[in-house]
């Protein structure tokens, strides 16, 4: 089975290895459980298997099996509360086998295509219809974040102190200070950056690929703020985190350190470690 590049990674650890093994008998099953024609894998896909999609009523889907890490594990849950309402529709759900079928934006533009500030107005039109009330099964921010602070130092011993001393005792002060002084709690996606909001024919604009925990609303425009997709640099990352904040009537500093104590807790994976997040990092305790 020919895999796109962008899942590439799993080959390097033996879950992955595992998942590989059994994932051409899954794509088998499901295409023949829910009678799909199947097209050739998405190849910027990188934490699932993605493909086109066309059930018997022509419905445009995509079929997604997911890699089985914890950060997509309620996908579906959070797609079902939306129910289409600003992100792309569940159509169907095997838990077994962490598959998903879903609406299919076409023509599937990524908002990064616009320029940034005309991208932003789609996002805050976007941000607060999905700012749903949610409780279980999603994961609370507040124990994510407890997370993050339990392992960041040990991630970063084992990857030879790839960045300042520093800027981990900043982040691990920041979100030890944020996670028990929240607001309201909402559905928010930890993974909503311009990448994952795709033209449709439905709508202007809908949220893909959710990575749902109940927090906070700052803490929601984090993956934008960081996010390279809308330019990479310290003028960039400011203008988002200064225009999301004002146009959604956030707290902006939460919001700075959210978005500190989150890029950094994702600088590292495994033995890869990630500078452009390390750079966002440093341009947000320096030049604020």
């Amino acid at each position: 089975m020919d895999l796109p590049k962008g899942l590439d990674w799993v080959l390097r650890s033996p879950a992955g290895r595992d998942w590989l093994a059994v994932l051409p008998r899954w794509l088998a099953e499901c295409a023949e459980q829910w009678s799909l024609r199947l097209g050739p894998p998405f190849e910027q896909a990188y934490a699932s298997l993605a493909l086109p999609a066309e059930p018997p009523d022509g419905t445009a889907a995509v079929l997604k099996l997911q890699y089985p890490d914890d950060d997509s594990r309620y996908e579906a849950d959070a797609l079902a509360l939306w129910d289409g309402d600003g992100a792309i529709r569940l159509l169907a759900r095997d838990r077994e086998r962490r598959a998903l079928l879903v609406e299919r934006c076409q023509p599937g533009t990524a908002l990064h295509e616009l320029p940034m500030d005309r991208a932003l107005d789609a996002v805050t039109g976007l941000l607060p219809r999905l700012w749903r009330p949610a409780g279980a099964p999603f994961t609370p921010l507040a124990e994510e974040a407890a997370g993050w602070i339990d392992r960041m130092p040990r991630t970063w011993e084992r990857a030879g102190r790839p960045y300042e001393r520093r800027l981990l005792d900043a982040a691990l002060d920041l979100l030890t200070g944020l996670a028990p002084s929240q607001g309201d709690q909402v559905l928010v996606n930890q993974d909503l950056h311009a990448g994952n909001v795709l033209a449709a024919d439905r709508e202007p604009w809908l949220a893909i690929d959710p990575k749902p925990l109940t927090g906070e609303r700052e803490f929601s425009v984090v993956p934008m703020v960081r996010g390279p997709e809308l330019g990479h640099s310290p003028a960039a990352v400011r203008h988002r985190l200064d225009r999301l904040s004002a146009d959604l009537g956030l707290g902006r500093e939460r919001v700075r350190g959210w978005t500190i104590g989150q890029t950094l807790a994702w600088s590292i994976d495994g033995d890869v470690v990630f500078p452009h997040q390390i750079e966002v990092v440093r341009w947000l305790l320096d030049g604020d």
